[in-house]
């Protein structure tokens, strides 16, 4: 899909396509996670204070008896979660710190780190995306470490995602940090908003890549999913 294929929200529809089929069909408007430009004017804290008001709200909507012992304590519980653990990939300070490191082995194939286990949130509905992801580069001079590349991982996938936007902002990170293109960046997920609602199908998943550089050949790209397979 390309970036372009959709523009400014005009109304309920969107070159031709309501919000209802936006959200069911998993489109997306670009690379970037779409944020407001004062996104950060409040602090984490202040953050947590106003949902945890607002989710209370949306609980005592639904009918919920808020003086029940196991719910009274949930909206500060929802608040926490969002801010500090599943969204915490929104705020640019939680970015993981990366130091490379000269390439002394001359170590010139690929490299891969496979099945990293992520939890993400499908940003049309705010139910989890559930999956692994599989990434690999060709090093020009210079490695990282290898628990920095699920940190990378976990940091993207920790915010509202589209599983097409989580592969490409993975790989343009890698490529940023690592100085080349040669990188690769497979996920095969499972999307709850696909399974718990809407159509219901809890078989299947969804697989998306990167290809990028070296890995952009057919004999690259079947070395690859040799070492996948094994």
């Amino acid at each position: 899909m390309k970036n372009n294929t959709l523009t400014k929200l005009n109304g309920h529809k969107l070159n031709g396509f309501t919000i209802e089929d936006i959200g069911d069909d998993h489109l997306y408007t670009g690379l970037q996670t779409p944020m407001k430009s004062d996104a950060f004017k409040m602090s984490d804290e202040e953050k947590k204070e106003r949902i945890a008001i607002l989710f209370e709200e949306i609980m005592d909507v639904m009918g919920l008896d808020l003086n029940d012992d196991s719910l009274k304590g949930t909206p500060q519980r929802v608040a926490k979660m969002y801010i500090d653990e599943i969204f915490s990939g929104l705020n640019p300070e939680n970015k993981p710190k990366v130091a490379l490191f000269d390439n002394k082995y001359r170590y010139n194939q690929m490299l891969v780190e496979k099945n990293i286990t992520f939890y993400s949130n499908c940003e049309h509905h705010f139910v989890p995306i559930i999956g692994k992801a599989h990434v690999a580069y060709v090093s020009s001079g210079k490695v990282i470490g290898l628990s920095k590349l699920n940190r990378i991982v976990q940091y993207y996938a920790k915010r509202p995602q589209v599983q097409e936007r989580l592969t490409n902002q993975i790989a343009e990170e890698l490529k940023s940090i690592l100085g080349t293109s040669s990188v690769a960046v497979i996920i095969d997920a499972k999307h709850l908003c696909v399974s718990s609602r809407g159509i219901k199908d809890d078989t299947s998943s969804t697989v998306t890549a990167y290809y990028g550089g070296l890995f952009d050949s057919p004999s690259k790209i079947a070395e690859l999913q040799n070492y996948l397979n094994d």
